[in-house]
């Protein structure tokens, strides 16, 4: 993996720890009917507002931050985008690389860390950054993230960061234990509690649980952190979403009209997902 950046030796331990617990989910993850790489059309993975935001991607230079095995990369560049992948595991990459040969799509993917994206990828080279959907709580020094973002882009470049909203971390991305499905605050919405060890035994696919590599560690970052990241890095703020729906069905009442999920008419309005756009 390419270090350029410097952190202290206990942050990164724990960026070793999450390489190592990634490489570790990846074979699961590929295999798993979660994400059906055989057979799931990659653009399930994205919200129609998505592909609304981003505008016509033919002929644009396009960098994914955090790709994993590229499930939203190849439906990028399907859509005509010069795309590069980047991700922190070198297992992510290497799978990430078979499935876009697999499905005859042109992805360039890079071994290394987030912070070092810049130098990794190249300064002022992209017209968009691409990330999220479970990407920022892994970045654990966001005003480096922000400045590696902007410095990725060409002037007039835009970020589109897609994320799980903090009240949905709040709510508990997955079922507690005792299975509850009630809408109850089980974890923090603000920043400001350092790093949280997850016991990452079991991965959010179906498949079998790890062998090795079983902690991973989290960041927090609330609504507000991202935002002033990004202004702090001198991005102008130019659209932000916030939305019901998610990918998968994290509550047994969601309901999908084809797309995507999202509790029933009764159920409280809540932001599970949002999405924001900034320009250099």
């Amino acid at each position: 993996m390419i270090t350029i950046m410097e952190f202290d030796s206990d942050t990164a331990r724990m960026i070793a720890a999450n390489e190592a617990n990634w490489d570790a989910r990846t074979p699961i993850h590929v295999a798993s009917q979660f994400y059906d790489v055989p057979n799931r059309d990659p653009e399930v993975w994205f919200a129609e507002f998505e592909w609304d935001d981003l505008g016509d991607l033919a002929g644009r230079d396009v960098a994914h931050l955090q790709c994993h095995i590229g499930a939203e990369t190849v439906a990028i560049a399907a859509r005509g985008a010069r795309v590069v992948g980047l991700d922190i595991s070198a297992e992510s990459v290497r799978a990430a690389r078979e499935i876009a040969a697999d499905k005859g799509v042109s992805v360039a993917y890079v071994h290394a860390d987030v912070h070092d994206a810049a130098e990794a990828l190249g300064r002022e080279r992209f017209d968009v950054v691409y990330t999220g959907k479970g990407a920022l709580c892994y970045v654990p020094d966001l005003a480096a993230w922000a400045e590696q973002v902007a410095a990725l882009l060409r002037p007039g470049g835009q970020v589109y960061v897609v994320e799980f909203h903090p009240l949905l971390n709040a709510l508990s991305p997955v079922p507690p234990p005792d299975g509850s499905e009630a809408l109850l605050l089980r974890h923090d919405y603000l920043s400001g509690r350092g790093p949280v060890e997850r016991d990452a035994s079991r991965t959010y696919t179906d498949g079998p649980e790890l062998t090795v590599a079983k902690v991973s560690y989290e960041w927090q970052h609330g609504l507000g952190d991202v935002v002033n990241a990004l202004v702090d890095a001198g991005l102008r703020i130019t659209r932000l979403r916030e939305t019901e729906q998610l990918p998968w069905p994290r509550w047994s009442t969601m309901t999908s009209d084809g797309g995507w999920f999202a509790l029933p008419e009764e159920a409280p309005r809540l932001p599970f997902i949002y999405a924001l756009q900034a320009v250099r």
